[in-house]
């Protein structure tokens, strides 16, 4: 099977199924523990036979990993640990053969401080590169030059003892922010851009995309009202900011425009870009995908959250549509910066195989792109790590209060019986939980009413139906935790009800809705209209074709 979408041309993004890699614990040819390139292209086929139509593919660039890739040394090289640039191309290439487009992963709000115009940049005031970071004296008394904090804890400011000024991080101090508003660094930045276009990728993953400027004159950022309440319950002292100044700023839009305008430059290319935006996510994601002229799609973690309900689905999907006339969205309910959404959503006593189900039809029924992340499609849950396992610098940091991403992060299982899941014949740098090895690829292949089965079902009744890739959305009244929407292309109209509560719930059909004719969801709960009305099973899930 191939990966080919529906959406031909230009807009192969629209409506398209993203299958994220992170390759450090996809697939090891090594032997040294850590997944590497030629093993990402060894189980290409295993995501074309998913039905996906693209490759997210996580940093694989040179790096000093500390922050697992995402501070990077070099825009223009593979990273030892992962292979060799002769190991992409062969990578891109097999993608191509299957029919897959490949994404990659660009982090260009920061780099390392290995890297070689970070080297220069510190090293003195009047360099050529002294302004190609975010630098700022101290104030009279020694402190930061302002109240902003790092994601990762404590301040946004690192001391450099050999300029005499602070440096602005919003991650690690080993990932100093660029200076956006010199020119020259964002040629710079398009330069390398433009290089991997060159070897052929298909399109990027902005990752942090709203972090790209700061405010010039460094203005302090005010407390959320819930903080100055007393009422806030972030576990990071970065949730108690509104975050005006260090971020999402106006001229970030600038910047997107110049983006844009190289990728146009290649027929068929794309972009997708990530926005943390905990107060402004849906105005960030509205100015960044409209107007034809910044990015093609944007993803929030609205349903990246722990919230699992009707209500919360609909209202972010609505706020989407209600707000963005022009634009496109990526909808993903997992990637490797969050809990697994099977933890997250199954309740106690819950069966984690049903919620997988129902989660894979709920988001290909949704409007939008979507984004799958590797695993999830075996229903893998989220590890229980110790902490001297862990690798991850957020939760080394501030275990036991947050455990970090290495959760979400081990390896892929491949084979149930054999060493490390078939992963690595080395010892793999995140453990393999034993309670994965049961849902390994070789156990649920071929296994009726396995997690990998009805992704496989769900994802190829998405791409016969063009209602569901690329479609209108319309929700429907619903009572309880009941949600309701038709989707309508052309001449084709589906009706799609999802039960999201742990006991059976009924739903009346509006009279508007006339005829139906049910569709096989591939799921094992499923509804049954009897005089005008639905039973729906705990989360089950009801598709037909409306007359």
């Amino acid at each position: 099977m191939t990966g080919d979408n529906p959406q031909q041309g230009n807009e192969w993004w629209r409506g398209c199924v993203i299958y994220q890699v992170y390759p450090r614990s996809f697939q090891d040819t090594s032997g040294d523990g850590s997944g590497d390139l030629k093993g990402v292209t060894a189980r290409l086929a295993h995501i074309a036979s998913l039905g996906a139509d693209a490759v997210w593919l996580s940093p694989f660039f040179k790096s000093p990993m500390a922050d697992m890739g995402y501070d990077v040394s070099d825009y223009r090289d593979v990273d030892p640990t992962f292979g060799t640039l002769e190991d992409f191309d062969a990578l891109i290439a097999e993608a191509h053969r299957l029919g897959l487009k490949l994404i990659i992963d660009q982090v260009i709000s920061h780099s390392s401080d290995e890297h070689e115009w970070f080297v220069e940049s510190r090293a003195s005031r009047d360099n050529a590169k002294a302004d190609w970071y975010v630098w700022a004296d101290a104030k009279p008394d020694g402190n930061a030059p302002n109240n902003w904090l790092s994601v990762f804890g404590g301040p946004s400011w690192e001391w450099d003892a050999t300029r005499r000024q602070y440096y602005m991080h919003n991650f690690l101090a080993a990932q100093p922010d660029l200076n956006f508003h010199n020119r020259d660094v964002q040629d710079a930045l398009l330069d390398t851009v433009r290089f991997w276009l060159e070897r052929g990728v298909d399109g990027f993953r902005l990752d942090t995309v709203n972090y790209y400027v700061h405010d010039r004159w460094l203005r302090d950022n005010p407390p959320l009202a819930s903080s100055v309440a007393g009422t806030n319950g972030s576990t990071s002292t970065y949730g108690f900011q509104e975050h005006l100044f260090d971020k999402t700023r106006p001229e970030n839009l600038d910047f997107l425009k110049r983006f844009r305008a190289l990728l146009d430059e290649y027929p068929d290319r794309a972009a997708v870009g990530e926005i943390g935006d905990e107060e402004r996510s849906l105005q960030t994601l509205a100015a960044y995908v409209s107007g034809g002229d910044k990015l093609q799609m944007c993803y929030t973690f609205d349903l990246l959250s722990p919230q699992f309900s009707a209500a919360h689905v609909r209202g972010c999907v609505e706020a989407f549509e209600n707000a963005v006339a022009d634009g496109w969205v990526c909808w993903a309910f997992s990637n490797h910066d969050v809990v697994r959404h099977v933890s997250r959503w199954t309740r106690p006593g819950g069966n984690p195989d049903t919620v997988a189900k129902f989660a894979i039809a709920l988001l290909s029924c949704l409007r939008g792109s979507i984004c799958l992340y590797q695993g999830e499609e075996l229903g893998l849950e989220e590890a229980e790590l110790a902490y001297e396992d862990l690798r991850d610098p957020v939760g080394i940091r501030f275990w036991p209060g947050v455990k970090g991403r290495d959760g979400c992060r081990t390896p892929m299982v491949w084979q149930a019986e054999a060493d490390n899941a078939g992963f690595s014949t080395g010892k793999p740098w995140l453990p393999v939980p034993q309670t994965h090895r049961a849902r390994a690829v070789d156990v649920q292949d071929g296994e009726h009413g396995s997690v990998v089965s009805a992704y496989r079902s769900i994802l190829a009744l998405r791409r016969r139906h063009p209602a569901l890739v690329g479609g209108s959305i319309r929700f429907l009244d619903a009572d309880g935790d009941v949600l309701a929407f038709v989707r309508e292309d052309g001449g084709e109209r589906l009706l799609c009800v999802f039960n999201f509560a742990g006991e059976p719930a009924g739903w009346t059909l509006p009279a508007e809705i006339g005829q139906i004719e049910a569709i096989d969801l591939a799921v094992d709960a499923s509804g049954s209209p009897e005089e005008g009305a639905l039973t729906l099973p705990p989360l089950g899930c009801f598709l037909a074709r409306v007359a």
